[in-house]
């Protein structure tokens, strides 16, 4: 087969996983997702388990060493059948605390420390490395393989030059697929449905060879028995320390490895998926080793001694002359290798980005507002994360000269992301647990992981020299890598498995005993221990005294969130408090809930560190303490309803006395109106009536009777316009107003809108920002009410904005059904406490003493949009004025 054909059928299928990404999140994004989130997309995404170590080691691992190869699927089979509780219970501590990833976590668990975050991160990028490495090798190999099998004399490629150009091809391919936005959940609904498909290749190719060699090259399953019999697999014998192990490393990869993690928590989007999954998954790794001892025998019968057997599954086929079976094997080793990375750089990208770039950053702007859009420095810090993720795994490849088992490989990684599962098995079952326990645990487990099986990997002539490994540091034989404390004759793999474990399980609980949490680490504590029992939020760990004012808050979370997802979040939590508008109170509740959902896009640690900023330092109450230590009286149902009812007088409290600021503030605001319209009217008139009675008096130059009749007339369209003001609002509260609805260009009705009030104060130069194509919407509405509202916007704007160099951006957004129209110009903005009255009749926001308008331009506004099915609103939090106009796409005739 052609090798420019086998890299064009590469670069095809990654255009076609691409394309469905992209396809699924514009669906996602429309709200369409419907089956995309389904149990079976979420079951097949697990199968990112299934690595080209699963593809082509698996084969390697069942000819070398029989029937050991099945622990790695005996163990995630034994946690999703039997310990599936386990697994709901992260899914639900995940989706309570906006966790992101494993180091999210656990750094969340205790205390929101972000040395441990740290901590694991760099674990987990360690232990990943190699795994990494195997995948550049398995697919550097198979391009070997259809090299070397092609009959045009087209030379097997420089090892070397291929895996340079598959780990470029493979970072480009992950930065595409993982960081082209930011998620305030962090999941990839598009990145999950092309793992989901990527796991149909896979199987497939893989049971489609197997079929060929039990039915294509056997004559069937007895025949393929037989030849078990025959060969050297019949001679294997178990090793029950070996095996015992392995089926706990691999029960424990499968919870604590940051691929595993993040698609098996931070993914999920519905709990009950994991019913599903619980048989679903252990079917699918049944089907994936179901092959895998025919493969190996009929690969051992047919292929010169010295093949490498991890590449049976191209060879088998290849030296059959199926090429196209070749291909379709190919495709699915590419897709296991593509999946693993692109999942594990996206995990691990966004740990070093949330636990290391992010917290760095604000480390050296401490004190400091948050500025610009942040969303930005995060997909910078994770795409460049992940070419460093992978750079690592180049050089290990490169480092380790590229082992010839892929199984070995896979293992000393599986042993490094174990070390995770003592910490996160106690920081959900032991509520004694500590973060100075944790933190000496992992830093122990690491530390023999590394020196007893991670360094030694690199060979001899490696990081450790053939001394050490054989004599121990200084001649200390006792402290030899592979034989740790004088224990010999254990297999390497175990041997390190054995005492990392050990002693870090050993090393936590001592450390949590000898040591007492902090109040934070309590109560997070409480709230992963009984996160069944508890909802988010119950456990408060911030200071309502130490809050800032919420417009701050607003800032920041658009600088992370965006603008349309902050001012949501916003609007619903001043809804939950009977508030209108944007700004709801910062109480402790409103101020955890906020932490949780910026940690969805930064982490909990860098979340707390951020809010911590602009709110004050954390701070838990004594309250808390106690709702800690009096855990099972808070879950009582007399509890219960008494915090119900608390919670419902505080509302309806709140919203009296904002109401009584309110009226009082109207009664003010009336008051000066009465002054004001009484001014309004008397000036006026009284010129009206002095200009005439001087026009009665006969005798004046024409040139004066012009000029007094123009200031009669002038003063007379004055009052007719207020007049003309107090009757449209009330016709528009009243409801009884005539609309006449017609289809209208939005760009028409803007341009008008601009072309009326270039007449306010035209000497000021004004800038205004426009987004042409975005405002080429057609509208079923009443354009000149609509019109109408565009004035006054731009003509207030135009008056009002102080900035030196004024400027007005005006923004067009379309979102299902409704149309939404920002402007927001450069100028001061309005006062907070001024924001809850502009779009009250009378209101100004000028010195009420001089002359102007009457103030019935917004509530005019106000009442136009709510005739047209729109709203008009205030958004805090721009660094300007900014008016948000909302209204829908058609709008039907009213009922007669």
């Amino acid at each position: 087969m052609p090798f420019n054909l086998l890299v064009i059928a590469a670069l095809s299928y990654v255009i076609f996983l691409f394309s469905v990404a992209f396809v699924v999140e514009r669906r996602a994004a429309l709200g369409a997702a419907g089956w995309l989130r389904s149990p079976v997309v979420y079951t097949l995404s697990l199968s990112v388990y299934c690595t080209a170590w699963t593809f082509y080691g698996a084969v390697g691992y069942a000819a070398r060493s029989g029937l050991e190869y099945l622990t790695i699927y005996l163990g995630p089979t034994i946690v999703f059948v039997g310990w599936w509780w386990v697994l709901r219970k992260l899914v639900r501590i995940g989706r309570q605390h906006h966790v992101t990833s494993i180091a999210d976590l656990i750094s969340s668990r205790y205390g929101k420390s972000n040395l441990l975050g740290v901590i694991v991160t760099v674990m987990c990028v360690t232990a990943a490395t190699p795994y990494i490495a195997l995948q550049l090798q398995s697919v550097t190999l198979s391009f070997g393989v259809f090299a070397s099998a092609t009959a045009d004399g087209w030379a097997k490629p420089d090892g070397d030059a291929t895996s340079v150009w598959v780990t470029a091809g493979l970072a480009v391919f992950t930065i595409l697929f993982g960081t082209r936005n930011l998620d305030a959940n962090e999941q990839h609904t598009g990145v999950v449905t092309a793992i989901a498909v990527e796991a149909v290749v896979k199987l497939v190719a893989l049971v489609a060879v197997g079929a060929f060699v039990v039915w294509g090259i056997a004559d069937g399953p007895r025949d393929i028995l037989a030849r078990i019999d025959a060969s050297d697999l019949a001679e294997w014998h178990m090793k029950p320390s070996r095996w015992s192990g392995l089926i706990f490393l691999s029960a424990a990869a499968v919870i604590c490895l940051p691929r595993m993690f993040q698609v098996l928590v931070v993914e999920n989007s519905d709990e009950r998926h994991l019913a599903t999954a619980s048989w679903a998954f252990p079917l699918y790794v049944m089907l994936m080793s179901l092959f895998v001892v025919p493969i190996a025998v009929v690969g051992l019968e047919l292929m010169p001694e010295g093949s490498n057997p991890d590449l049976f599954v191209l060879t088998v086929p290849l030296s059959q002359g199926q090429g196209g079976l070749a291909m379709l094997a190919f495709l699915g080793g590419f897709s296991s290798a593509t999946s693993m990375v692109i999942v594990a750089a996206i995990a691990l990208a966004t740990m070093m980005s949330n636990h290391i770039v992010m917290p760095f950053w604000l480390s050296l702007r401490a004190g400091k507002a948050v500025p610009g859009d942040v969303r930005r420095l995060v997909l910078l810090s994770r795409r460049l994360s992940i070419v460093a993720i992978l750079a690592l795994g180049y050089f290990y490849y490169r480092g380790s000269g590229g082992s010839a088992a892929l199984a070995s490989i896979g293992l000393i990684s599986f042993v490094g992301v174990a070390q995770i599962l003592p910490a996160m098995m106690g920081g959900i079952f032991w509520r004694g647990a500590t973060r100075t326990g944790a933190i000496l645990g992992l830093c122990i487990g690491f530390a023999i992981w590394a020196y007893a099986l991670f360094l030694p990997s690199f060979g001899t002539d490696g990081v450790l020299s053939a001394q050490v490994l054989a004599h121990g540091p200084f001649g200390v034989g006792w402290l030899r890598p592979q034989a740790l404390f004088g224990v010999t004759g254990i297999d390497p793999l175990i041997h390190a498995l054995f005492w990392s474990i050990a002693l870090n399980t050993l090393v936590f609980c001592a450390g949590s005993l000898l040591t007492f949490p902090n109040p934070v680490e309590r109560v997070q504590a409480a709230a992963f221990i009984n996160a069944f029992e508890s909802e988010p939020g119950n456990a408060q760990g911030w200071s309502a005294q130490g809050a800032a004012g919420a417009e701050d808050l607003l800032v920041m979370a658009q600088r992370i969130l965006g603008d349309d997802e902050a001012l949501a979040f916003f609007e619903t939590q001043a809804a939950a408090q009977g508030k209108s508008g944007y700004l709801p109170d910062p109480t402790a509740g409103f101020v955890e809930q906020l932490e949780r959902r910026l940690a969805g896009s930064v982490g909990a640690a860098t979340a707390h560190a951020m809010i911590a900023q602009i709110a004050g330092r954390a701070a838990v109450s004594v309250e808390d303490l106690m709702a800690v230590a009096n855990e099972a009286a808070q879950i009582m149902e007399y509890s219960a309803k008494l915090e119900e009812q608390q919670d419902t007088l505080t509302r309806t409290a709140r919203q009296l006395r904002d109401a009584n600021d309110k009226l009082t503030q109207l009664s003010v605001q009336k008051d000066a109106f009465l002054s004001q319209i009484s001014h309004e009217l008397r000036t006026p008139m009284t010129s009206i009536r002095a200009f005439s009675e001087i026009l009665t008096e006969g005798d004046l130059p024409g040139e004066l009777v012009t000029k007094y009749g123009k200031i009669i007339h002038d003063e007379t369209k004055r009052l007719t316009r207020l007049l003309d003001d107090l009757l449209d609002l009330s016709v528009l509260e009243s409801g009884t107003v005539q609309l006449n609805l017609d289809l209208s260009n939005l760009r028409g009705m803007i341009d008008r809108a601009m072309g009326a009030a270039s007449h306010t104060r035209p000497e000021r130069r004004f800038v205004i920002h426009r987004d042409l194509p975005a405002e080429d919407i057609f509208l079923r509405t009443d354009s000149d009410r609509l019109t109408q509202v565009f004035i006054n916007l731009i003509s207030n704007s135009r008056k009002y904005c102080n900035a030196e160099n004024p400027e007005l951006r005006i923004s067009v957004r379309r979102k299902g059904g409704r149309v939404t129209v920002d402007f927001i110009d450069n100028g001061s903005g309005i006062p907070k406490d001024k924001q809850a009255l502009i779009f009250e009749k009378f209101s100004r926001l000028t010195d009420q003493t001089k002359a102007g308008g009457a103030g019935l331009g917004l509530a005019i506004c106000r009442e136009v949009m709510a005739n047209l099915g729109g709203t008009i609103t205030y958004l805090p939090g721009q660094w300007g004025a900014a008016f948000r106009v909302s209204l829908p796409l058609r709008l039907e005739d009213r009922p007669k």
